[in-house]
């Protein structure tokens, strides 16, 4: 089902902020980021890593609480203290798949208990039957065989631990699913599985995804837009094809210079761009992101943009 960009944002963040204090100092972990997500559309979050993109997911899903800014989801404000229907509907319509598949399944529950923890935890089911059928469908759907149900997550591969991670997610029908690096811990073969997978539920189901990588080819496989993160701040965001075919801050560019290239000849040529934030003469606490073309946005100054612009 292709992104919807006439509907209402299913997802609104705005202005963003979350700070950790450590001692007597504070780590500006993400500084006042904003973004929106369309129902059917594939957000991608780049960045190197310590950018802030998984504490970003963290915060919108609430497992942080962010210090300061706005998140909107579905029409409903999820930020501070939500009532109890609104908390329903978060835990819900939105759900997570992990970063490391082992780590985020229970070792000493069996497949089909872990899959169907969001049922019962709220109660979706009439009786056991009902809920069997339901995880059967699911583990059907990710590519795994009924008779997984009874297994532990050490007797899977990592591949397979992932699809139990897509499946805790789907159970919910969920409207919004955010992909926090869900790809990195996998084989490079099993990585292309794993997001076509995701590719068809989208197809089948609809929903939205916030698909956090540092893998950028993969990223531009998947994502309608993208968001390139640094330090905390969101420095570019437009559509996949704007962001590759005319990428104009520094720190994307290098960003798309370090992809390399499966022709060993382009390869043999391919100059990485350097970028070191310390020495570029570029003040993040200036400057906002400012409407190229399109959807293309960038952050900087006046003077920085129309000379990024003369050099593009």
């Amino acid at each position: 089902m292709p992104a919807n960009y006439n509907a209402e944002p299913i997802l609104k963040v705005e202005h963003m902020k979350q700070y950790f204090k450590s001692g007597s100092y504070t780590v500006k972990a993400v500084d006042d980021v904003s973004f929106e997500i369309y129902p059917g559309e594939t957000y991608g979050l780049v960045g190197e890593s310590g950018s802030g993109k998984t504490t970003i997911g963290r915060g919108v899903i609430r497992l942080y609480d962010p210090t300061s800014g706005k998140v909107t989801f579905k029409g409903a404000d999820i930020t501070g203290k939500m009532d109890k229907e609104t908390t329903k509907l978060l835990r819900t319509k939105m759900q997570m798949i992990f970063q490391d598949p082992m780590a985020s399944l229970n070792p000493r529950k069996k497949i089909g208990d872990i899959i169907g923890e969001g049922l019962d935890i709220n109660h979706l089911f009439k009786n056991k039957e009902e809920r069997k059928a339901h995880i059967d469908a699911i583990l059907a759907k990710v590519g795994l065989a009924a008779e997984h149900y009874d297994r532990y997550p050490y007797q899977f591969s990592g591949g397979q631990r992932q699809r139990v991670g897509i499946a805790r997610a789907l159970i919910m029908n969920p409207d919004l699913i955010i992909a926090d690096e869900c790809i990195s811990a996998l084989d490079v073969s099993i990585q292309a599985q794993v997001v076509n997978l995701m590719k068809d539920i989208q197809e089948e189901t609809g929903a939205a995804y916030l698909f956090i990588a540092h893998d950028l080819s993969m990223v531009k496989y998947i994502s309608d837009r993208i968001g390139v993160l640094h330090l905390g701040r969101m420095l570019e965001t437009g559509t996949t094809e704007e962001i590759f075919a005319n990428p104009l801050h520094p720190y994307t560019k290098s960003l798309l210079s370090a992809i390399p290239s499966p022709n060993p000849r382009v390869e043999k040529s391919r100059i990485a761009v350097e970028y070191d934030y310390a020495t570029s003469g570029i003040d993040y606490n200036k400057g906002e992101l400012t409407l190229i073309d399109g959807t293309h946005y960038v952050h900087g100054t006046k003077e920085e943009i129309e000379r990024w612009k003369a050099e593009a």
